[in-house]
Order: C-alpha cells, then structure tokens, then sequence
C-alpha cells in the first residue's frame, strides 16, 4: 500500500502531467496561430529587384514553417522609404513583416532625411538575411593602383552614385573624409551597374561599392579593386587586404569613420515585423527566421539562385540599429550629416 505522502505526490504527478498535455507544443505554437491566415510580406522595390527576389525566395519557406499563405506586396516609393513608413503603421497583429534595406533605413533616419515617418528601433527584429563588405574600386586603366596612391592624388577623385543615401554616396563621402581625400561625389546614376559603366569608361575614377556588385566588375575587368572597408575581408576577395591591414596607423577618428559605415552596411538585407506586434508573434516569428536562414539547405538553394544568406540574428541587428541611431553623439551626427551631405 501507498503511504499517504507518496499516493499525493503521484496525484500531483499526473495533474501536472495532465496540465502539460493541454498545452500547446511550442514547435507547433506558430502553426496554431498562424494556419489558415494570410502574412503579407511588404517588400519596398519593385518585382525583379534584388529585394523582391529575396522576398519571392523566402516567402514559400515561411508559409511551410508558419502553415499560412504567404503573399508577398510590392510597396514602390523612397527607395524603400515608403514601404517602411507603411510597415510602422500597421497594427502589429503577427501577419505582416518585410525584407528592407537595413543601411539606407538607419542612415536616413540618422540624417534625419524627409520623409522617414518611422523609428528603425521600435521595430520588431527577425534577423538579417543578407548583407555585404563593401570595397573600394578605381576605374581598370586608373594610375592608382593602392589606397596609398589615392592618398597621394592631389587632385579631386569623381566618385560615381545614385541618390545621396545610396550606400555608393554615403560610402564613398565617407571614405574620402577618413582619408582625406579630394572627392567629388556625382549622383544621377541609376544604380552600381551605371555607375560601374562610368567608371570602366573613365568618366568616373572611383566607386565605392557592395561585393557581390564589385565581384561582378572586377572579374569582368572593368575596375580595380583597392581595398575592402571593413576590419574583415570581403568574402568574395578574401586576397584583398582591408583598409585597416593597408593603413595600420590610422587614427581612432579615421577607424571610427570606416567601423560606423561598416556597421551600417552590416545591417543590409534585414528582416523586420511592425511596432507593437505582439510579444509571442513576435518570437514565433524570430524562431522561424533563424529555422529558415540556418538551414543548409536554404543556404545552398539561395546560392545556387545567387540570393546569398549570410545569417545575422535578431538580437545583433537590433545592437547594430542601436550602435547606428543611439550611441552617436550630437556632435558625430553633426560632423556624419556635414560629410555624407556635403561631398558633391
């Protein structure tokens, strides 16, 4: 016969039991949500661009994992402005979220550009799909052939772009500014391959450009490549020393400059949900992401389409976001708005 204390405790034993039962697997929390609904997957371009390819690649793998129909909506405005101004408005219910550029949406929002009606930090992060080294290139016949020759040019360098927050601008002003170059930035460029063409044909002498964009270039010998701008080397040259191995004296303010940039570029592709949405979508969501971007092969599906993933979770976008738009002081902010504005 049971004693009276354990005859109690093999009754709390299967109320528990019976309590766990009851409740929901947590693998299966999103499905229970989510199944039968519709997300919508905002992206800020138009259908064939780089961020729509990345929204039309992930969306299926999303409506797998979460058991809804997933619908990607192209929003065109702003370069991506408008779509994240739509996103902050909408009532963070769990079923809609987008793939934006990370290092246009913070630098306009640090510049305090027209037009943002959003606050990047109150954004739910999902991770970051994407993002890119950045490297510093000369046109093919250009006499410089290493960033120390560029520093000893003496002459203003014409830099090719597109909008002012273009990443080719903002980079290229920031780079000439570290270094103290003579540059001219010219904007006008309807994308990196327009810009590259200038380049190849000598009406431009510098571009400041994305890997996978400087790969495409170089290999195709219409440009060289000097440098990458990042304490790491880029992935697709990992032979091509970076800033900071060719220039090992620079200065903390010259290292500040190139580590700020890189950081916003490190924001890239970045997967986000609308302000207020609830707590447990939230991580449903995230918990997805990370299952879809982890997995080999989604990876090895995304470089066999050329829709690279180079997986960052949620928790260092959000640090990165924060490093961008928080631990500036009025003073950098200042002297960051006078560079990136001013160099034309």
């Amino acid at each position: 016969m049971l004693s009276r204390r354990t005859t109690c405790l093999v009754r709390a034993l299967a109320l528990a039991t019976a309590a766990f039962a009851l409740q929901p697997m947590a693998g299966n929390a999103a499905e229970s949500f989510y199944k039968g609904k519709v997300l919508r997957f905002i992206v800020g371009a138009g259908v064939g661009g780089g961020y729509d390819a990345y929204g039309r690649f992930l969306a299926p793998y999303y409506a797998k994992e979460l058991g809804a129909t997933v619908v990607v909506e192209n929003v065109l405005g702003g370069g991506g402005l408008r779509a994240l101004n739509k996103l902050a408005a909408e009532p963070g219910d769990g079923l809609s979220i987008s793939v934006a550029n990370g290092a246009a949406a913070s630098l306009t929002q640090l510049l305090d550009m027209p037009g943002a009606k959003y606050d990047l930090t109150k954004f739910e992060f999902l991770g970051i799909a994407d993002y890119s080294r950045w490297n510093i290139l000369v046109s093919p016949k250009s006499p410089y052939n290493s960033l120390a020759d560029l520093m000893k040019a003496g002459k203003t360098i014409s830099w090719g772009a597109s909008g002012k927050i273009s990443g080719l601008s903002d980079g290229a002003a920031f780079t000439c500014h570290a270094l103290g170059l003579k540059c001219r930035v010219v904007t006008g460029y309807k994308g990196s391959s327009a810009a590259a063409l200038a380049l190849a044909q000598g009406e431009m002498e510098g571009l400041y450009v994305s890997e996978t964009s400087a790969y495409n270039y170089v290999t195709a010998k219409n440009a060289k490549a000097l440098a990458t701008a990042n304490r790491k080397r880029s992935i697709l040259f990992p032979d091509l020393p970076t800033v900071f191995e060719l220039l090992p004296n620079l200065t903390k303010d010259q290292q500040w400059w190139f580590d700020l940039h890189a950081t916003i570029e490190s924001l890239g592709r970045v997967l986000v949900a609308p302000p207020g949405t609830p707590r447990e979508r939230a991580e449903e969501l995230r918990t997805v992401t990370h299952k879809i971007l982890s997995d080999p092969a989604v990876v090895a599906e995304g470089k066999k389409r050329k829709r690279f993933i180079k997986y960052i979770p949620a928790d260092e976008a959000k640090k990165a976001v924060l490093t961008v738009l928080e631990s500036v002081t009025p003073d950098q902010k200042a002297r960051i708005k006078k560079v990136a504005l001013d160099t034309y």
